[in-house]
């Protein structure tokens, strides 16, 4: 109840919907500003796989978020130029259509403002400013040509927010549903699971508390509450240093604390608010397609959905600020098992292009 209520609250922001044909999604919300049609949809998705919009012409969006991969990268944390590495694992972008924050730690509220944080990003992208990046459109006829079809401009009108808009109507087609869980959950087809698969989901809804966080509602599940918390993940690389701060700390110490840029990034959704209840915290991600975008984790440290299992079984890593509903769950063998074995059911169908499932 609690995801629908969310989803009634984004209906009365400036949105609208667009019906969704995959079992166990909910209507897509599209911005009034930023309508969807197919010129833009195929404009962004050239975008997204271009690489001249990069500094050295070595890295594109589909770079970290690739296809076949559910739009992850498979490394534990990400790359960019000269393969120099980031903070943080590379999170997917199916379903991101659905999500309240973007990135990790939730500074972005929609698609179209995150979409160009990474462009211009020094170690991601790496373009300086939105004058290169219109420079590389304003010498190529047939992005031209495509702005125009999708946005009804001239070319001396085409601006980075037109771009961005393009890169977000694109991604908010990378939606999947219609997995052998959606089958049994919502058509009642219950040789959709099997036996151990189907005590994996009684085990995700109750004893594991799963759906604390990755919630399922009774007519659609995006496997997120779309909140934040600290897990306990990561922390330990920042409790030392804080020291005597972690009892009395204030925003004041905290910002003058000896971490190092790598370090403050374990800092979380604190980051975003200067809330000290939100040290460490980071974003529920959606479990769909689990069983493509490993490793897991904020920050890419576990390499299998087991590890994860056996993390979240022993209750955490302790902190002054793990979230209550992190304790030991006291599973047995055969529940992890079923456990793991159901999460892999939550894959639909794959396919290069993930939006034509249905």
């Amino acid at each position: 109840m609690k995801n629908a209520w969310i989803l009634a609250l984004t209906l009365l922001l400036p949105t609208h919907v667009v019906a969704n044909e995959l079992l166990g999604l909910p209507a897509t919300p599209i911005p009034i500003d930023n309508p969807q049609n197919a010129n833009k949809i195929e404009l962004g998705k050239k975008i997204f796989h271009d690489r001249r919009f990069s500094a050295d012409g070595t890295i594109s969006c589909a770079t970290c978020h690739q296809p076949e991969k559910a739009f992850t990268d498979g490394l534990s944390r990400a790359r960019g130029l000269d393969h120099i590495e980031g903070p943080r694992n590379t999170p997917t972008l199916i379903n991101s259509a659905y999500y309240h924050g973007l990135f990790l730690d939730g500074r972005r509220d929609s698609l179209e403002n995150q979409a160009l944080d990474p462009i211009f990003n020094p170690i991601e992208h790496g373009l300086r400013n939105p004058s290169a990046l219109l420079t590389i459109i304003n010498d190529d006829n047939h992005y031209q040509k495509l702005f125009a079809q999708s946005f009804g401009i001239q070319p001396q009108s085409i601006t980075e927010t037109h771009l961005a808009k393009a890169l977000a109507s694109y991604e908010r087609t990378l939606v999947t549903g219609n997995s052998a869980f959606d089958r049994y959950f919502f058509k009642s087809q219950r040789q959709a699971l099997s036996a151990s698969e189907a005590r994996g989901l009684r085990i995700f809804r109750r004893k594991a508390n799963c759906t604390n966080c990755h919630e399922i509602s009774w007519d659609h599940a995006l496997f997120t509450d779309n909140r934040y918390y600290n897990i306990g993940v990561g922390f330990k690389r920042i409790s030392a240093k804080l020291g005597a701060y972690i009892q009395s700390l204030s925003v004041e110490k905290l910002q003058s604390s000896p971490l190092t840029d790598l370090e403050k990034s374990e800092l979380g959704r604190f980051n975003v608010t200067r809330v000290l209840q939100d040290i460490g915290k980071f974003k529920t991600p959606s479990l769909r397609n689990i069983a493509l975008t490993a490793p897991y984790m904020h920050d890419g440290s576990f390499k299998t959905l087991e590890e994860v299992i056996d993390y979240y079984n022993k209750g955490g890593e302790k902190n002054p600020y793990l979230d209550p509903a992190i304790f030991p769950l006291n599973l047995s063998e055969l529940e992890k098992a079923d456990l793991s074995a159901f999460l892999k059911t939550i894959t639909s169908p794959h396919t290069s292009d993930i939006s034509s499932q249905k």
